[in-house]
C-alpha cells in the first residue's frame, strides 16, 4: 500500500506541474513571448523533465515494472534544488513579469520539495558514483552556454545575473555563473551523499534482484 501510495503520488504532482506549465505556457504566449523563450527558463526545462520523470516511474511503478534509473532521477533532483535555491535566493525578490503567481508557487516552491522527498523517501537501489554525479553537471553546463550564445542574438536573457547588459556586464554575469558552478557542484555532492546513505540503509529491506551491473560503478 506504501508503494501504491508513493506511485499514485507521483502521477498526481507530475499531473499538477504539467497544468501549471501548460497554463503558464498558454498565458506568456497570448501575451506576445515568444515560445522559444518559453522553452529557455532553466526552471521550465528542468520541470517538464521532472514531471515525465515523475509520471513515467509512477506509471512503471504500478504496473510492477522498473522505474526510472536512479542516475536520472538523481539529476532532476539536483535541478529541482537549485532551481528552488536560486530562485529564493536570487529571485524571489525580483518582478514576476508574466508568471502566474500560483504557477510561480508551484514551480518554484512545491516542486523542488517534492524531488527532494521523493527521493528520500524512495532512495537509489544502488550506491551512486561520484562520475554519475559529475555528469549531472552537463546539461547546466550545456544550458549556460546556449543561454550566452542566444542571448547577444535575440537581446533577450531568461536570468538578470546571466544579462551582460546589465550593471557589471561580463565580469558580473562571469561572477555569477562561478558561484552557480560552485553551488550545482556542492548540492550535487549532497545529493548523491543523501541518496548513498539512505540506500545503504534500504539495502538489508530490500534484497537486490538481477545483474550486478546494474549498479553504478564506484
Amino acid at each position: 500500500m506504501r508503494e501504491r501510495a508513493v506511485h499514485l503520488g507521483r502521477i498526481a504532482f507530475g499531473l499538477l506541474a504539467a497544468v501549471a506549465l501548460s497554463v503558464q505556457g498558454y498565458h506568456a504566449v497570448s501575451e506576445g513571448e515568444p515560445l522559444t523563450d518559453y522553452f529557455s527558463y532553466f526552471t521550465n526545462l528542468s520541470n517538464i523533465a521532472g514531471l515525465l520523470v515523475l509520471i513515467t516511474g509512477g506509471v512503471l511503478g504500478l504496473r510492477g515494472r522498473p522505474g526510472v534509473p536512479d542516475g536520472i532521477r538523481g539529476a532532476i533532483v539536483l535541478y529541482m534544488v537549485i532551481t528552488g535555491l536560486v530562485y529564493a535566493v536570487l529571485l524571489s525578490g525580483y518582478h514576476l513579469g508574466l508568471l502566474l503567481p500560483w504557477v510561480n508557487d508551484i514551480v518554484h516552491r512545491l516542486m523542488p520539495v517534492v524531488y527532494l522527498a521523493d527521493w528520500l523517501i524512495v532512495p537509489p537501489l544502488a550506491r551512486l558514483s561520484r562520475v554519475t554525479a559529475l555528469k549531472w553537471l552537463v546539461f547546466p553546463l550545456v544550458y549556460l552556454a546556449y543561454t550566452l550564445l542566444r542571448g547577444p542574438l535575440v537581446h533577450w536573457y531568461p536570468y538578470p545575473f546571466v544579462d551582460p547588459n546589465l550593471h557589471g556586464g561580463y565580469g558580473r554575469v562571469a561572477g555569477a555563473c562561478t558561484l552557480l558552478l560552485g553551488a550545482f557542484v556542492l548540492v550535487a555532492a549532497a545529493v548523491r551523499w543523501a541518496g548513498n546513505r539512505r540506500a545503504a540503509r534500504r539495502a538489508p529491506r530490500h534484497a537486490r534482484t538481477g545483474p550486478a551491473s546494474a549498479a553504478d560503478p564506484t
